[in-house]
Parts: structure tokens; C-alpha cells; sequence
């Protein structure tokens, strides 16, 4: 069995190819599905944002696993094999881990360091568990990679430049249109990157700020929070032409922003400069919109390029720094784990031969004192002990090593160790407690 990650990102894809493949998740979970239906995937979770769409796999075979993922994405996003495979990246074993902690760190995120991937991730492991998609390997994977996120953003100073997508967007806005204090913006969505685009623009200050969502209530929520004003959507036409900022992110399928209206909004506020933020991936504001006089789009490409020059600063390689460590520890733990049923079943077994050898000295010697039996029994034990002191440790040793599996192997024959015997007696899982 063995860790696989095959994905394609900004790094790798145009958006154009990533909003094809992009994932909410109903089809998160119809991905999964397809891929631990195949003969060579035991576990699998799908991670799908608006720069990324991963799966992150229990593999039997290498080779058999890429293929059925591969098959199974070709078939859930309707994207030609060709294209696909153009694009896609695969992470083994190490390298699988590294990835997912380095992702959990926002150091492989559109904008550097964000926070909001930690929240995509944990969403992205509840949807596995709840489908039973996701079993000892990944959950134990993903939950260490909620950690080690947290860690980068308590114990480094990542947070100091990690400037969001939403604060690049607003940066475009002042270049175009002047102070943020004097703008008047309209937040289209209600979702968790809506609501940071609303708290953001709220922090920042503004002349007015509406929300308008598909769902009343929640907009309501959130303009109250936030010190806003809600409106339905309903009216997202005339909420439009009043806004000097659009920001959007709904997570249509379709486009919420198209020519039309857009084209209308602008006659209605007499050509006045507008600036469209578009955070949705797929879009949710029309291409065709920065056609128009006086209009500026800032999509997820434009604000990703103004984000790159992040990537090199010393906060960057403190968390970078971090991640090794991390994966150096997580690999020791988890070569420690595999060979603990082994180190139990040994034990186990050494407990059972002192226990039947003292019982017949009992039956030989009847008249033997509690103080002599007792001392007996610590020499023994102690001996023991010391025998099986150096094969422990030789076998957690070539664990970390990578050999740990054939030493175990050799120690399971020469004490005559079966397969059920060392099922029996394996070790639980770690506690790992709820959600990080």
C-alpha cells in the first residue's frame, strides 16, 4: 500500500482547464466513488478549490492507481484524456506527504500562505468521511496536514505576507478607482470566500456595503455581522449599477455577471469606472465584460500573478523549513506503526513462554515461597527483557529506514509469528481526537 496524490493546479493548468474540473461536493463525493470502485484504490479524498483539484489516494498499485484516477477524472469532468494528462501532476509516497503539508501551509496556494485552504481541507476530509471514502491512511494523513497548518500560521510569520486574493483585488481597485473609502461595493455570494471578501472590504472601510445571496437569510447573517445591508437577489441588476466594486464568488455553474447586464449597468451609472473582482471559479463574471468602457476585471489569474512575488521571503522558507521537519517526523511515526504488530506479537509471545515455564516450576516446587516465587518471576521477566531489547529496537531502527517489513518479516518467521497472530494482537490507531 502506498500514498499517491495526482492533481492539477495553477501551477500547472490554465483556469480555463481548472474550472472544467472544478468540484463542489456532490461531485467531490461521485469522484471518490468511481475511484475507490476500481480494483486498485482502497482510500480516496478529493480536494477541489478555485486553483486546485487533487485526489489523494490509498494506493495497492502505482501505476494501476494513476490510471483508474486519471480514468475516473477524465469521466467525471468530461475533459479530453489528452488535455488532461498534459496538466497533471503525481506525488509518491514522501513526496505525497510533503505535498499535502505544504498545501495545508498555503505555501502552494494561489496567494502564499492563505489561510482558507486549511478550511477547504478539513471540508474536503468531512465529505470522505461521511461518503467512507476515507480510511486509517488518509485520515490520519490529512488530519497531521490540518495540523502542521495551523502550526505555520501560530508559530511562523507567514501570516505577515500572506496577502489574500481578496486584499490583491481590493489593491486593483485603489489603483483604478481611488480609496477603498470612497467606494461603494457589492458582495455577490454568501459562502466562506464571499464572507472574507465582505469582512476584508469591511476592515478596510468603504462608503457602502451590500450583500445579495440566492438565499436571503444568509445574506441578512452576514451584512449583520459585518455592518452591511442586504438586498435579494432579486434586484442584483440595480445592485449592480450602484456599485463602484463587484465582488463575486458564488459557486454557479453558470455566469452571474453576463454582457447584458453588465453593459446595462454601465449606461445606468452614465459610464462611471467600475471594477468587477472575480473570485469564483467557475467565473462569475462574463470575459466579455472587461470589453466594455470604463469596466476592469480582476479574475483569479490577474490577482494570482500580482501574489507570485511572495514566494521567496523568509517567512516562505521558515514554513517551508517547518514542512520538512514535519514529514521527516510523520514518515519515523508512521514506519514505527507498521512494525508495531510485530513488536506486540513478539511480546505477546515471550509472555505466554514465561508464563507457561513458571507455572511448571510452580507444579515442580508445591512448597515454594511467595517472597522466592516472586523474586523468580522478576528474574525472569528481567531476562526477558533484556533478550528482546535489541530486536526491538533494530526493527523501529530499519522501520525508519525504509527496511522495517523485511526485518519483521524475518523476526515473524524465526519466532514463528502467523498472520493472525499478529493481527490479533495489533495496535489501534493513534488517538486522534475530532477535527483540528
Amino acid at each position: 500500500m502506498s500514498l499517491v496524490v495526482l492533481g492539477l493546479s495553477h501551477h500547472t493548468a490554465p483556469l480555463s482547464l481548472l474550472e472544467s474540473v472544478s468540484l463542489g461536493d456532490p461531485g467531490r463525493v461521485d469522484l471518490a466513488e468511481r475511484i475507490v470502485g476500481r480494483e486498485n484504490v482502497s482510500e480516496a479524498i478529493v480536494v477541489s478549490t478555485c486553483n486546485r483539484t487533487e485526489v489523494y489516494a490509498e494506493a495497492h498499485t502505482f501505476h494501476g492507481a494513476v490510471t483508474d484516477i486519471t480514468d475516473s477524472l477524465v469521466d467525471a469532468s468530461g475533459v479530453d484524456r489528452d488535455d488532461l494528462r498534459e496538466h497533471l501532476y503525481v506525488h509518491y509516497e514522501d513526496r505525497a506527504i510533503a505535498h499535502a503539508f505544504t498545501v495545508a501551509c498555503g505555501l502552494d496556494s494561489m496567494a502564499v500562505g492563505e489561510a482558507q485552504i486549511l478550511g477547504q481541507m478539513r471540508t474536503a476530509l468531512r465529505v470522505a468521511q461521511r461518503a467512507g471514502h476515507a480510511g486509517p491512511t488518509l485520515n490520519s494523513l490529512f488530519q497531521q496536514a490540518l495540523r502542521v497548518g495551523k502550526r505555520a500560521h501560530a508559530e511562523t510569520g507567514i501570516d505577515s505576507v500572506s496577502v489574500s486574493l481578496v486584499e490583491a483585488g481590493l489593491g486593483v481597485v485603489e489603483r483604478e478607482l481611488g480609496p477603498m473609502a470612497q467606494q461603494r461595493v457589492l458582495v455577490v455570494g454568501a459562502g466562506g470566500m464571499s464572507s472574507l471578501a465582505a469582512t476584508t472590504v469591511a476592515r478596510f472601510g468603504c462608503a457602502d456595503l451590500v450583500i445579495t445571496n440566492r438565499t436571503a437569510s444568509k445574506a441578512q447573517r452576514l451584512a449583520e455581522r459585518i455592518g452591511g445591508r442586504a438586498r435579494p437577489l432579486t434586484e442584483l441588476r440595480d445592485a449592480v449599477a450602484e456599485a463602484d466594486v463587484v465582488i463575486s464568488c458564488t459557486g454557479s455553474t453558470g455566469v452571474v455577471v453576463d454582457l447584458a447586464l453588465a453593459g446595462d449597468a454601465q449606461v445606468a451609472r452614465g459610464g462611471r469606472p467600475q471594477v468587477y473582482i472575480d473570485l469564483a471559479l467557475p467565473h462569475d463574471v462574463a470575459p466579455e465584460v472587461a470589453s466594455l468602457t470604463g469596466v476592469t476585471v480582476a479574475g483569479l489569474a490577474a490577482l494570482g500573478e500580482d501574489l507570485s512575488a511572495g514566494e521567496t521571503t523568509p517567512q516562505v522558507q521558515e514554513v517551508a523549513d517547518l514542512v520538512i521537519a514535519e514529514v521527516a517526523a510523520y514518515l519515523t511515526t508512521r514506519a514505527a506503526e507498521s512494525v508495531a504488530p510485530t513488536v506486540a506479537a513478539l511480546r505477546t509471545r515471550a509472555a505466554e513462554v514465561v508464563d507457561n515455564e513458571l507455572g511448571r516450576l510452580g507444579q515442580r516446587v508445591p512448597d515454594m515461597d511467595d517472597a522466592t516465587r516472586h523474586e523468580v518471576q522478576r528474574a525472569v521477566h528481567r531476562i526477558v527483557e533484556k533478550l528482546l531489547h535489541t530486536p526491538t529496537v533494530r526493527m523501529k531502527e530499519r522501520a525508519t529506514s525504509g527496511h522495517g517489513d523485511d526485518y519483521a518479516q524475518a523476526l515473524r518467521e524465526l519466532f514463528d509469528l502467523g498472520p493472525g497472530e499478529t493481527a490479533a494482537v495489533s495496535v489501534p490507531p493513534r488517538e486522534r481526537g475530532g477535527m483540528p
